[in-house]
């Protein structure tokens, strides 16, 4: 384990260079990473994450020549993911004492993972603050940058923010602060955003507008540099490259219903994307002549193809809108399957299939999760019976993924 350094009075980066050649989401980083963690070594003394399962013990032996363990307050996590939190069942072993502060949704995570069914934990909310003796910490929820529990914390007194994943570089450097780099860092930096934090550009924006009253002096992450010079610039860099260009895409839903529940989630669909700044048609294939359905086709961005199920089987004319996909060139366009049932919904499942043999670019839950981490954003889309509470939030997501990559001009 490397040695420790100090960030400001009585905060110490305690973390580990990992100057291999790393796997990580299914790619190689060659030029390695650095696992980020800190203590606070206040009146309560404090963990900010920790580092890779990999390197679990090293860590906690490094820590153990610091700090007696059993005096750590509170371990503070971020972020649940392994490379954050994978030395936290190593850590509280020994820091028996402590309470691990996180969001709610970390919480079954975290028990689940690491096997602290029996561990006190201090849920945290937007805005929340706790005083470790001498220093205040500030939380801020941050979901979906990248997973849904994630949040990011603010030391008010040293005014350096601890934002997990934002802002990180994946880079093994033994410099540890920007302004040492051998190298200019911003071509790692903006490579990180694109891979990690582009996905979920919606929700940068949002940590943007709850941090842009924080003063912050330090950046922190939890890969890379700790940028210390020209912080604001890295601020800026996310939220420019966050924010969306493209404003002129049109979504196009078509339905076929039995009782009018796909209808209603045709008319959903439309009124969300309408919130997004999205134009959108709504067309019942039942109802209108196949040359306008496919003229639309031609003219939309992305298109929702929509069935309720009757005896296992597409009903209406979808079908014999989805024989005419094959002749049409789709390459450009985003192709969605949906649909209302009451039992298996076989419908919507033929739908995908169909699209499927088209060159559209079709969604599905598998492509969802390779590329982002997400697993509440499901394609199909597949309501039972009437839009209830629930699936609404499913539209919601839905609408929202598919938004941010028509304006993102993907």
């Amino acid at each position: 384990m490397e040695k420790n350094i100090m960030l400001n009075e009585n905060i110490f980066w305690i973390g580990k260079i990992d100057d291999r050649d790393v796997p990580f989401h299914r790619l190689t980083l060659t030029k390695g990473t650095t696992y980020n963690s800190y203590l606070l070594n206040t009146e309560k003394p404090t963990v900010i994450d920790t580092v890779d399962i990999s390197f679990g013990k090293e860590f906690v032996d490094n820590l153990e020549n610091i700090i007696e363990l059993d005096k750590i307050k509170y371990i503070v996590i971020n972020h649940t993911e392994p490379d954050h939190s994978g030395s936290l069942r190593s850590l509280a072993s020994k820091a028996k004492n402590a309470v691990i502060v996180c969001t709610k949704p970390a919480v079954n995570e975290l028990k689940e993972m690491y096997k602290l069914h029996d561990r006190e934990f201090l849920i945290v909310r937007d805005g929340d603050t706790l005083d470790i003796g001498g220093k205040t910490l500030k939380f801020i929820e941050t979901p979906y940058l990248h997973t849904e529990e994630t949040m990011i914390t603010y030391c008010e007194e040293d005014k350096i923010l601890f934002p997990c994943d934002i802002f990180s570089t994946h880079v093994a450097n033994y410099e540890y602060f920007n302004d040492l780099a051998k190298e200019d860092i911003i071509g790692d930096f903006i490579g990180y955003y694109k891979l990690i934090m582009h996905p979920h550009r919606r929700y940068v924006q949002n940590m943007i507008e709850k941090i842009e009253d924080l003063d912050i002096k330090m950046i922190a992450p939890s890969h890379g540099f700790v940028l210390r010079e020209n912080v604001q610039s890295f601020i800026d860099i996310y939220d420019n490259m966050s924010k969306n260009a493209e404003t002129s895409k049109k979504a196009l839903i078509l339905y076929s219903t039995m009782t009018g529940n796909t209808k209603k989630i045709a008319d959903i669909l439309k009124e969300k994307f309408e919130e997004q700044n999205i134009a959108s048609k709504v067309i019942n294939v039942n109802k209108t002549p196949k040359e306008e359905v496919i003229a639309a086709i031609n003219e939309a961005d992305a298109i929702f193809f929509g069935s309720s199920t009757k005896y296992g089987d597409m009903i209406g004319n979808m079908e014999d809108i989805l024989k005419n996909l094959k002749s049409l060139d789709l390459e450009s366009k985003l192709g969605v399957a949906f649909g209302s049932f009451g039992w298996s919904g076989e419908s919507i499942e033929v739908v995908q299939d169909y699209l499927n043999e088209t060159d559209l670019k079709v969604l599905s839950t598998s492509d969802v999760i390779k590329s982002t981490g997400m697993i509440d954003v499901e394609f199909p889309l597949r309501i039972r019976f009437s839009p209830n509470e629930d699936s609404l939030i499913k539209i919601e997501r839905s609408v929202t993924y598919i938004s941010d990559l028509l304006l993102s001009g993907i």
